[in-house]
């Protein structure tokens, strides 16, 4: 009888995402979604602008894990043999039509497709297959592909009815903007001493702390990890009635597939099964932006109940900077407001805006040094609105 044991990587899974986090600044929910994904075997698109890292963030994922990866740019004038190799001449010459797969999409463990919705008809079909049955057609014989998980980025969500299939492939979806503002000081920090290191030629690729095949054993026996309490069903199942009586669609289909995911959280984590603090998953099913709004406001009070009771186990809060961060933020802020160089209206609303950015981030928190640190953003903001701009 084959090894069914399921492997304990929840270890190695946390440190990939501390090194991830340390490499991509306020990134800490993308990340564990990535995570999710890959161990659930299912998959994720990103949302976003241009330059925020989302390329980057998948393609040290697959060092990491030493995982065959594959990476194209579509457009709508990509043709298939780009993805899926091509034509085998030689055997073309015999009779037999088939590709020449290696190092190709079909052989890949992880899979980033850049502007994934530039697909055309010519590969959407090849490309539905591959992500939903783990198979390829390659000639007149059905190849299974090793595929952990693909990756989607676009610059905005599709409106074409042709792109529903492929975009209903991608279980999860993930917004990936530009920082807030109280990130940036610490955004041009890091971002500088990495390009020194960059252009010094002292950048060092990353050792990998598991190995794709880890990931492939869980996948095989990731049917003991579903195991739910009656409690998180009963509150799973208001959950999805409310989310469908705000028009929001999820199929039954979508319903028994977010399983898995709640399932590779409580795994990450090293729970043995999920509780209501693994529902912020519920907040990255939207089929349109507006749709992202109302899953915050449905699932946020669910969240926020779990981690009154659980503060051990509240994620992303700080806005994902650290407490010490939004302090070092406000002494600058502070040292700018109180020297004697005279703010023009755009330094001073910019800096209004920061304090009011900061606060909000701060009302996440429940802890004595957050207390404190926003007493202190109260009182900028009360010099702010004294200053004699305000007070005309």
């Amino acid at each position: 009888m084959a090894d069914r044991r399921l492997p304990n990587i929840s270890r190695e899974l946390k440190s990939i995402a501390q090194t991830l986090e340390e490499y991509f600044l306020g990134k800490q929910e993308v990340v564990r979604l990535l995570l999710i994904s890959a161990v659930a075997g299912e998959h994720m698109v990103i949302i976003g602008p241009p330059g925020t890292a989302k390329s980057a963030m998948i393609r040290m994922f697959s060092q990491m894990i030493q995982a065959r990866y594959f990476e194209y740019l579509l457009t709508r004038f990509t043709e298939p043999n780009e993805l899926f190799g091509p034509v085998d001449i030689a055997s073309f010459r015999q009779g037999v039509y088939q590709r020449r797969i290696e190092g190709m999409l079909p052989t890949a463990e992880i899979v980033f497709l850049d502007e994934v919705f530039k697909s055309n008809s010519a590969i959407l079909n090849s490309l539905l297959m591959l992500l939903n049955e783990r198979s390829f057609t390659n000639g007149s014989q059905k190849v299974e592909v090793p595929l952990i998980s693909a990756f989607g980025a676009s610059n905005e969500v599709p409106n074409d009815e042709s792109l529903t299939a492929i975009f209903d492939r991608f279980l999860l979806r993930v917004q990936s903007n530009n920082l807030d503002s109280y990130h940036f000081n610490e955004l041009l920090l890091k971002g500088l001493k990495n390009e020194q290191l960059r252009i010094s030629g002292l950048s060092q690729t990353l050792q990998p702390l598991l190995q794709a095949q880890d990931l492939h054993q869980v996948h095989q026996v990731f049917d003991q990890t579903l195991r739910f309490t009656d409690e998180f069903l009963t509150q799973y199942k208001g959950l999805v009635f409310q989310i469908r009586s705000e028009g929001i669609s999820l199929s039954d289909r979508r319903a028994i597939k977010l399983l898995k995911l709640f399932s590779a959280s409580a795994y990450v984590d090293g729970r043995a099964t999920p509780d209501a603090g693994d529902f912020f998953i519920l907040k990255h099913i939207w089929n349109s932006l507006d749709q992202a709004e109302i899953l915050e406001e449905l699932v946020g009070p669910v969240l926020e109940t779990h981690y009154r009771e659980h503060p051990e186990s509240r994620r992303f809060t700080a806005a994902e900077a650290g407490l010490g961060a939004l302090i070092q933020e406000i002494n600058l802020i502070r040292d700018t407001l109180t020297s004697s160089e005279t703010l023009g209206d755009v330094q001073l609303f910019s800096q209004l805006k920061n304090l009011n950015e900061i606060k909000a981030a701060l009302d996440q928190l429940q802890t004595p040094q957050a207390r404190e640190a926003k007493a202190k953003v109260e009182q900028l903001l009360e010099h702010v609105f004294a200053s004699s701009k305000f007070a005309q």
